[in-house]
């Protein structure tokens, strides 16, 4: 094995992401037609022209993305790209990773996500969720952290993004005592995220509960191409196991650095990050330095990957 094609979740998207590939690639508009189809309305016109904040309400954001990496995948391999030996994607770009191994169908993937949003929001109210960016501080130590502040609240690590990048999720005032105190406790730094729905952790099962009854009017079946789950590291050819995880992955956190790692001892080197922006690129760079990440998000960047794999004999 020596490549693999990762897609991004929420926080990538952006208005007018994708126009540079879509004037050179018309798939692009395609694949977002088919969506708008599903959803009944323009999803292409929404990431062109906005509004943002439409852009960023996470029933949009999640059937945007979930396009936005579908279409990339689908120029890849209209440029003969060949296919990887693994997929994963983060939070909600293992959906997208599930499409493209041929696991789920895009409609039903279209239609399901923009749903999973709506029990997302619904599940916490507005202004009773948040979460924040732990930097620069141990793992073990900023969940005892979270232990010792939760005070009765939920808060806990919800996406261990990269060595020393932690995300929390939780009660607002909970995620709050937290980032007051992770200075004094070794962090580096702390952000709270502009985010309203706290994501991956207990405050979410109740939406895993609807998902999980949504997931029962979905077709699985077993996909053409392992795809590494972020709630377990691992890949599943059973339907209702996948169904399972992507339930259980709604409250529990996103484990991208052992998703990386586990490519890598699966002899991965070279991961192609297919959808808008450059953040999962980031992340593994930071994770494992011996690992080649480049994004495809325009031409020159497409056509660069498609270089490096071809370079490096992995078609």
């Amino acid at each position: 094995m020596t490549f693999s094609i990762v897609f991004p979740g929420q926080g990538s998207q952006s208005v007018g992401m994708l126009s540079a590939l879509s004037e050179s690639f018309p798939l692009v508009r395609e694949t977002f037609t088919e969506a708008s189809t599903v959803l009944d309305f323009d999803l292409w016109e929404m990431t062109q022209s906005g509004p943002e904040e439409a852009l960023n309400n996470t029933v949009n954001t999640q059937p945007a993305l979930l396009t936005a990496g579908v279409a990339t995948w689908q120029v890849w391999l209209s440029e003969s790209g060949p296919v990887p030996d693994i997929l994963a994607g983060h939070s909600l770009g293992e959906y997208t990773a599930l499409v493209c191994s041929g696991a789920m169908q895009f409609s039903d993937a279209v239609s399901l996500v923009a749903d999973r949003g709506r029990y997302m929001q619904e599940a916490v109210p507005e202004g009773t969720g948040s979460m924040a960016a732990i930097l620069g501080m141990d793992n073990a130590a900023l969940e005892s952290l979270c232990n010792e502040l939760a005070q009765g609240q939920v808060v806990a690590p919800a996406n261990f993004n990269s060595e020393g990048q932690v995300v929390i999720a939780g009660h607002k005032e909970a995620v709050s005592r937290v980032v007051a105190a992770a200075a004094d406790a070794g962090a580096r730094r702390s952000v709270i995220l502009p985010v309203s729905v706290p994501s991956h952790c207990a405050l979410m099962r109740k939406a895993a509960d609807r998902l999980a009854q949504r997931l029962e009017s979905i077709e699985l079946v077993c996909g053409r191409i392992p795809v590494i789950h972020n709630v377990d590291v691992s890949s599943k050819s059973d339907p209702a196991a996948i169904k399972q995880a992507l339930v259980e992955q709604l409250f529990q956190p996103v484990r991208w650095v052992e998703t990386v790692q586990s490519m890598a001892s699966q002899g991965i080197e070279n991961i192609i990050e297919c959808g808008p922006g450059k953040v999962l690129c980031g992340l593994i760079k930071r994770i494992n330095r011996q690992l080649c990440a480049l994004p495809v998000l325009d031409s020159d960047s497409l056509h660069k990957a498609l270089s490096r794999i071809a370079d490096k004999g992995d078609n």
